[in-house]
């Protein structure tokens, strides 16, 4: 029979001298590529004779919950090298501006806000244009990366490049002064004249052809426009008419946090036909945020995060605010708890040796571990601490405060209710209760006491606890989130593992 050769990254060798024969007895010694591959799933089996000269890699089937195939490909980090820790904070600080061409997941308005001044820009066209929503859902970063395209477009455009205006209508003393600052950067050495105010003077220019002609078009951005709002909102109307007077040269974009501020506050705007366009930002979701803290990440050639802490980071934020500032904010903060633990007990967080892995392979288990061990990179409760410390909420600090099997009892009804399923009897959460009493090594308490802490935690409004004539019959509804349970019990080492394989 063709002769079999097995070769392994430890370059193992038969210890028969002889050739052997699957035919032959179990007294040859003969491993079979199957059993071989089982004990060493990343080794290739290189197959000669009449199979031809191949290389086939036959691994383990995979394990039931993988980390993703970025984390593993990518070294762990060093907290401890305080290089390494500065880059990532800086990174993941609110002022960094990400090193993307556009606004990750605000393709959309950006391309949108960007159409719109290269339009006016390109027509010698005056415009408004009115941005909203709540802080932190990337408005300001997009103005920002726009800014910088527009002038590059200009110029490879052959173009007038527009002047540049941008403020922060908090910085003005007063509101009317607004009307200054435009007037200071047309005419940065105009003398004071008493007889004309600065929005009268702005008016006279954008009313008369000769006062325009040869002037650039001027982009002015206004962030936090809503300081502008007085009791007759005078201020607000004479800037967004300024761009429609026959020879105005003015872009205005005004960006505030109110998104109903252009139907409630500019009425007289849309009598006129001058009612400015309007692109709203939402609230970043879940899906949204993961990603952006991804590639603020992705620069980096080591794993800083556990991608589960991410994903808790990620849902908690996006259920609360949306905002992504808080959620870089978190980040920043995880990382300081796994810095307080290193100076803690920097032993406990050491880096897995070669020694610990040789000595994990001489008992056999190396093969079935994964190659990253993750004590070194920002994990769930580090996360869950940060959270707790943004987020002050009552149903958390109270999930947090419960007795353990209370706790337990919670985190069956999350298993419970992981699906479509909202309700189920008390029987059946008795049934889920067991197995996560016995997957922690807890020991179970009886059906009657069961029910009784559910009509504790019925009392502190928790659970919803129905009415039957037996009490495993008694249906049972969460009354709070299922992710303010997970919130608060990740941060408690006996819940951490099994939540995260739910």
């Amino acid at each position: 029979m063709a002769e079999i050769q097995l070769s392994t990254p430890q370059k193992r060798k038969l210890r028969s001298n002889s050739t052997p024969s699957p035919m032959q007895s179990s007294s040859a010694k003969w491993k079979s590529p199957r059993r071989c591959v089982k004990d060493c799933p990343k080794s290739p089996v290189k197959m000669q004779g009449n199979f031809g000269d191949k290389t086939i890699n036959m691994t383990k089937s995979p394990v039931k919950k993988r980390l993703p195939e970025s984390f593993l490909q990518k070294p762990m980090w060093n907290p401890r090298d305080v290089e390494q820790l500065n880059a990532v904070k800086e990174a993941l600080h609110v002022s960094t501006p990400p090193a993307t061409a556009t606004v990750v997941c605000r393709e959309v308005e950006y391309n949108r806000v960007l159409d719109f001044c290269k339009q006016s820009v390109e027509q010698d066209k005056a415009g408004s244009l009115y941005i909203c929503g709540c802080p932190g859902t990337g408005k300001s970063l997009s103005i920002e990366k726009v800014k910088e395209v527009l002038v590059n477009w200009a110029n490879e455009s052959a173009l007038q490049t527009p002047d540049l205006l941008s403020l922060s209508c908090t910085s003005l003393s007063n509101t009317s002064d607004i009307f200054g600052k435009i007037l200071d950067k047309i005419h940065p050495r105009r003398k004071a004249n008493g007889s004309m105010s600065p929005l009268q003077y702005l008016q006279k220019m954008s009313s008369q052809k000769q006062q325009s002609t040869g002037r650039k078009m001027m982009l002015i951005i206004a962030d936090e426009m809503d300081y502008l709002i007085t009791k007759d909102r005078t201020v607000l109307h004479d800037l967004f008419i300024l761009t429609t007077f026959p020879f105005s040269r003015f872009i205005l974009i005004g960006i505030a946090n109110a998104i109903d501020l252009a139907d409630r506050f500019l009425p007289k705007l849309q009598s006129l036909n001058c009612k400015p366009a309007v692109i709203t930002y939402r609230a970043y979701s879940k899906d949204q945020i993961i990603p952006i803290l991804q590639q603020r990440l992705e620069a980096f050639p080591y794993t800083v995060f556990q991608p589960q802490a991410l994903e808790l980071c990620a849902r908690k934020v996006a259920s609360a605010s949306g905002d992504m500032r808080k959620a870089l904010s978190v980040c920043r903060s995880a990382i300081e708890m796994l810095e307080g633990e290193i100076r803690d007990s920097i032993y406990s967080l050491q880096l897995p040796s070669l020694k610990m892995r040789l000595s994990d392979q001489q008992r056999g288990g190396a093969c079935d571990k994964s190659p990253i061990q993750e004590s070194g990179v920002v994990r769930v409760d580090h996360v869950a601490i940060a959270l707790s410390k943004a987020y002050k909420s009552p149903v958390v600090d109270t999930i947090q405060s419960l007795p353990q099997h209370q706790q337990i009892i919670l985190c069956s009804a999350l298993k419970l209710f992981r699906g479509k399923k909202k309700d189920a009897t008390i029987g059946e959460l008795n049934i889920s209760y067991v197995d996560v009493c016995k997957s922690t090594l807890i020991p179970p308490v009886g059906i009657m006491e069961l029910s009784n802490m559910c009509r504790v935690l019925g009392d502190q409004g928790i659970l919803k606890v129905g009415q039957a004539r037996e009490d495993k019959l008694r249906r049972v509804t969460l009354k709070v989130d299922e992710a303010d349970i997970t919130f608060a019990l990740q941060g408690i080492r006996l819940f951490r593992n099994y939540l995260q394989q739910l």
